[in-house]
């Protein structure tokens, strides 16, 4: 999966945010998250969904009773994906050993081979 230069700048400029900064790029909205918790988690909007546009990423945080709890873990979750996008895999090119190589490689395998099969050679009487 590639990601675009313009999300990976976006996440790198979000990751230099504090929270409150932060929060002002997001959009939050507010839910009933349902669930164990009894009736004030039931019943009060105290799930938490954060958007953030420039890097279209988004989390949600159900886990608490409290609004402010599921905010600030949802805060957390949304700094993870950040830097999950800010993460540039190294490229790989193909190798292969070298003629030298191979060839140490297979009189080494001969050697072995030479090795065991003499262990079968001895006299039994």
């Amino acid at each position: 999966m590639s990601i675009s230069p313009t999300r990976r700048q976006a996440a790198l400029a979000a990751l230099a945010l504090d929270d409150e900064a932060l929060l002002k790029t997001c959009d939050v909205e507010y839910f009933i998250a349902s669930g164990p918790g009894g009736q004030h988690r039931n019943k009060t909007e105290s799930g938490v969904r954060l958007h953030h546009p420039p890097t279209e990423l988004s989390v949600s945080a159900t886990e608490r009773r409290s609004q402010i709890q599921n905010k600030g873990v949802a805060l957390e979750r949304l700094r993870e994906g950040l830097k999950a996008l800010t993460f540039v895999p190294k490229v790989r090119r193909a190798t292969k050993p070298s003629k030298g190589a191979q060839k140490r490689r297979l009189e080494s395998k001969k050697h072995t081979g030479q090795k065991k099969t003499l262990r079968g050679k001895k006299d039994l009487w």
